[in-house]
């Protein structure tokens, strides 16, 4: 599956590829995991492609919250947005780092950017109105109690306790879009959409205004993918494969899925909704607009996957 001379194509990481359940949260896990997970965009930029990374900020978002939790009352509090707007910085950073790193070892000269960017949500949106995203840390039901005094939404955890739920609108557009595009045209490679952007509200008047939300990472890349002209989105994530009946004996990986395909098995509900429903309806949309295919699996098997030899591929008719 060679990449056509200067194709242009989106890497989007899961926040659980930057630091994995069971792995020990610190600065330095994350550094290690990032080395782990940029062959495969060392391999595309060889192979003369255009490079836009996105990624997912679940867990880190989650510690910046701890830490506005245990420094309430000594400084300032921060809104979610500016949270994800600080988990971009971060995160931005350390991929940016890591990439340049690899770069210069491999002699592949690339300047690398990374932008703090802006998703345009809808204040009609009726996700707005029905809060259902978990963020941060699980409380006891005092605790629980008392961040709904201070207007929060909590709801129980499945597992035990509580957590804060905000709400999760479709991304409508990225407002940086044109700063990418001219920096892609600079052959910059750009960091951007972090954590599915820093959702805002566009107001009457035309000024933007922060929201209290947060935007999925994969919707958000495939409106950023569609917008630029994308033509492959690589989604690494915590799996080689989507799968059918996951997590049973009937397991069955998906290799290669049609657009048909991937909306029958999404609506028989084979793919959950907080992790691979997402991915499949990101695909979805991007293929229906204009990409060209896109490719779900872990950064382990991610340049076997452009080979065609492992991962899910979806495509607009299966060809």
């Amino acid at each position: 599956m060679a990449e056509p001379a200067h194709a242009l194509v989106l890497v989007a990481l899961g926040g659980n590829t930057l630091l994995r359940p069971g792995q020990p949260a610190s600065y330095e896990a994350q550094a290690e995991t990032l080395r782990n997970s940029q062959a495969v965009v060392v391999e595309l930029i060889r192979r003369g492609c255009r490079v836009i990374i996105t990624h997912g900020n679940g867990p880190q978002v989650g510690h910046i919250l701890l830490r506005v939790e245990a420094a309430r009352g000594q400084a300032y509090e921060l809104p979610l947005d500016a949270c994800v707007a600080q988990s971009q910085g971060e995160m931005g950073y350390l991929i940016q780092q890591c990439l340049e790193n690899l770069l210069q070892r491999e002699g592949l000269e690339r300047p690398v950017a990374t932008l703090l960017t802006r998703t345009v949500v809808e204040k009609r949106d009726p996700r707005m109105q029905h809060p259902t995203k978990p963020v941060g840390p699980r409380y006891t039901r005092g605790h629980a109690a008392a961040m709904e005094q201070r207007g929060y939404h909590v709801a129980p955890e499945p597992s035990g306790g509580f957590r804060r739920v905000v709400p999760s609108p479709w991304p409508l557009r990225i407002v940086e879009e044109e700063a990418i595009r001219r920096l892609i045209e600079r052959e910059i490679i750009v960091i951007a959409a972090g954590g599915g952007g820093i959702p805002v509200h566009v107001e009457g008047d035309g000024t933007l205004t922060g929201v209290e939300a947060v935007v999925d990472k994969d919707l958000a890349s495939a409106v950023l993918a569609v917008e630029l002209g994308v033509e492959r989105i690589v989604n690494l994530t915590a799996v080689e494969h989507a799968k059918l009946r996951f997590n049973t004996p009937e397991e069955q990986d998906l290799t290669r899925l049609t657009i048909a395909e991937a909306e029958r098995y999404l609506k028989e509900g084979h793919f959950a909704p907080g992790s691979m429903g997402p991915k499949v309806e990101s695909a979805i949309w991007f293929l229906e607009r204009g990409g060209r295919d896109f490719i779900i699996t872990t950064p382990e098997r991610a340049i076997d996957a452009l080979e065609g030899k492992t991962g899910t591929h979806i495509f607009l008719d299966g060809r």
